[in-house]
């Protein structure tokens, strides 16, 4: 991402307050952050931190990165300890090998990352992937298909170094603006 990029995200959570809102933490980040030996986090395009706040209420240190300075100061804003906001162009991040022992990406595709940030996780660390996939009953204008997952795609990402413990593919929570077909994969690093 750009500078272009940056601004455009900063425009964006500008514009629309509601993206800020308090939000319940995904129902996979809840279900399985209890799945991982450790209690390092890596939440990656964390926005305003729904999923960091949740995991830092269960004693995670978390890292949270995003490239909108406007969604990590909302944030930085609620002075949680184990919470470390960290702004990133996110095309050229790639996380050091083996440091974290869950990590998350939610609502936001870049395919190559999932690579690098499956590098990151350690021996026995748990990642959540989950974002939205091209479907006849999204109802989002102009969606880009770059940014749009087909069908099973998540699956390819990851080799026989990880166990799948949980795929689905289901419809996004209520209170997103436009309904949208999600993919969420849960894997264990073995």
């Amino acid at each position: 991402m750009s500078a272009k990029d940056r601004q455009k995200w900063d425009k964006k959570y500008k514009e629309t307050p509601k993206l800020l809102q308090p939000r319940e933490a995904s129902k996979k980040v809840v279900k399985f952050s209890d799945r991982c030996e450790g209690k390092k986090a890596l939440d990656v395009a964390c926005g305003s931190g729904r999923n960091s706040l949740y995991l830092a209420s269960i004693g995670f240190d978390v890292e949270s990165v995003d490239i909108s300075q406007v969604a990590l100061d909302v944030l930085k804003e609620k002075n949680i300890e184990n919470i470390h906001t960290k702004l990133l162009d996110l095309d050229d991040y790639a996380p050091a090998k083996e440091s974290y022992d869950l990590i998350i990406k939610c609502n936001y595709l870049q395919r190559d990352m999932i690579k690098k940030l499956s590098f990151a996780l350690k021996k026995g660390g748990v990642m959540i992937v989950e974002t939205y996939m091209n479907h006849e009953s999204n109802t989002k204008p102009n969606s880009n298909p770059d940014f749009l997952l087909q069908k099973d795609e998540l699956k390819s990402f990851f080799d026989e170094n990880f166990k799948i413990l949980e795929y689905e593919e289901f419809d996004n929570e209520a209170y997103e603006i436009y309904r949208m077909k999600k993919q969420s994969i849960v894997v264990k690093k073995v």
